[in-house]
């Protein structure tokens, strides 16, 4: 009986200390910008992951900015990429992806807003500074978290790359085909052009 209470307890410990996990998949549009926030305490760890999945080169403008306005990361440009800071004040971060620089042409972004726990207090610890369950569960639900958004991270970009591969071969065999119709054509072509030059003309 003892040891079903143990498992129940470790379980809403679990779904207790688990932070939310936002995953989204977004278009921007040509000259437009879109921003999301969330609102976190000083000292927690925050995550971004992002993948282009569709439109032009693949690439956007990001942007994380603090409560203060000032700006955490910048990137122009990119096709993909991940970035983990600590929240060095309270209040609302804001995650923007613009696609200014793109003349007609939307792009879709998928992305992960990760908000992991604050670093264990001196109150989480149990005797002789050791981390107690409470932080082991923490710990182990940011690395399934991790795990979880490496997972999706792989496979947008392996439907990414199967898509250019499928492109490229649809390319080539239409290229290939086209060259077969030139060759063919300029075969008969020439045996037209034979078969007339060696005609005996006769004059009546």
């Amino acid at each position: 009986m003892a040891n079903i209470w143990s498992i129940y307890g470790l379980c809403v410990a679990f779904s207790v200390l688990l932070k939310p996990i936002h995953g989204y998949f977004v278009t921007v549009d040509a000259h437009s910008e879109e921003c999301f926030f969330d609102k976190v305490e000083m000292g927690t760890k925050m995550g971004l992951m992002f993948e282009i999945s569709e439109g032009g080169f693949l690439d956007i403008d990001v942007r994380i900015t603090g409560p203060d306005g000032n700006i955490i990361y910048q990137g122009e440009r990119e096709s993909s990429g991940k970035y983990t800071f600590s929240a060095h004040m309270s209040g609302v971060y804001t995650y923007c992806f613009s696609n200014q620089m793109s003349t007609m042409t939307p792009k879709v972004v998928m992305f992960n807003m990760e908000v992991l726990s604050t670093q264990p207090s001196e109150d989480d610890k149990g005797e002789k500074g050791e981390p107690n369950l409470q932080d082991m569960i923490r710990q182990l639900g940011e690395s399934l978290t991790s795990v979880k958004h490496e997972q999706e991270y792989m496979s947008v970009r392996d439907r990414i790359h199967r898509s250019i591969n499928e492109s490229t071969n649809s390319r080539v065999v239409w290229w290939s085909f086209f060259e077969a119709v030139v060759l063919v054509t300029m075969t008969i072509g020439q045996i037209y052009y034979l078969k007339r030059f060696f005609e005996v003309r006769r004059v009546v």
